[in-house]
């Protein structure tokens, strides 16, 4: 399995500096992407492909989708789907609103899928939306592409003999995030408040923050126990074991950032000091290198 399926190979190269015009990696050659399914339990699997991993419960009342990838790979996620189950695609939720989530939204949304998202989420498609750290503008999204349900805290489907409770978690990854909650198979898909084995982006500029991201995990692990499949936004499988990592490389990062703004060190001084040199390597290997993602915490906590 890939480590990073995901916005990496859109979005930025190993050049990316906060403030400068980042260099572009091609465009995945999304004929070669393979989607892989992944059986969890109670009809609920996970699939990857390129872009933010997939959610699906499936059963008699129909198939419930958690997040769509992108536009040229609906085909290939409803094939995958078919293989698991012969019922319609009832309804798609959004965990947030980036590209690599809801890509395929518009190819859904014209075959009568019901998409839902928090509020914050249709917000942000229905607006033109820049994020500057990647240089990218992202036009409105069609209107076949909006959540035509959305909700404020949270929403429960009741489906395929699951309570599916859907729950925001504020300014974390983005404003819009949503975590989904299968309570009976005990399976969490996180969105990407959640990226397993690598640093994550934090979309400062549609809402994110580090401490946003902090207490989303730490609310996680409330729910969960050494039993629960979590599904993060990019990345395998995962635990709670590895959760907790995250989250105490989460804590180190912030602390650490802090105390070189209040010790008046700049960003370039403090990086070029290596402050997570005593942290495995493999954790700047993914998405974002560890200088990247030390420059974006820096920038938030120092606003």
């Amino acid at each position: 399995m890939r480590l990073f399926n995901s916005l990496s190979t859109l979005l930025v190269s190993a050049s990316f500096a906060l403030g400068a015009t980042p260099l572009f990696a091609q465009t995945p050659d999304f004929e070669s992407v393979q989607i892989e399914t992944i059986p969890l339990r109670d009809g609920i699997y996970m699939l990857v492909g390129e872009g933010g991993n997939i959610g699906v419960s499936a059963g008699e009342d129909g198939v419930f989708l958690i997040d769509d990838q992108f536009a040229p790979l609906t085909e290939k996620i409803v094939a995958a789907i078919r293989t698991i189950s012969s019922e319609p695609v009832r309804f798609l939720i959004n965990t947030h609103w980036h590209f690599d989530h809801t890509g395929g939204n518009e190819n859904f949304g014209k075959a009568g899928v019901v998409i839902v998202a928090h509020d914050n989420v249709r917000d942000r498609m229905s607006t033109e939306q820049i994020i500057e750290v990647i240089g990218r503008t992202f036009p409105p999204s069609p209107t076949a592409a909006l959540p035509i349900i959305t909700f404020n805290d949270t929403m429960t489907f009741h489906l395929n003999g699951e309570t599916i409770h859907a729950f925001h978690v504020d300014s974390a990854h983005t404003d819009g995030d949503a975590i989904v909650h299968f309570k009976e198979a005990n399976i969490i898909h996180t969105g990407d408040t959640y990226f397993n084995g690598f640093y994550p982006f934090i979309d400062v500029e549609s809402g994110g923050s580090i401490e946003g991201m902090i207490a989303a995990i730490e609310g996680l692990l409330l729910l969960i126990d050494d039993e629960t499949h979590i599904i993060p936004g990019h990345g395998p499988l995962s635990n709670q074991a590895e959760l907790m990592v995250y989250l105490e490389m989460l804590k180190t990062v912030r602390d650490r950032v802090k105390a070189a703004i209040d010790r008046g060190m700049s960003s370039e001084d403090f990086i070029a000091s290596e402050p997570m040199a005593d942290f495995p390597s493999t954790w700047g290997q993914g998405f974002l290198s560890t200088e990247q993602f030390l420059q974006i915490v820096y920038a938030d906590l120092a606003r």
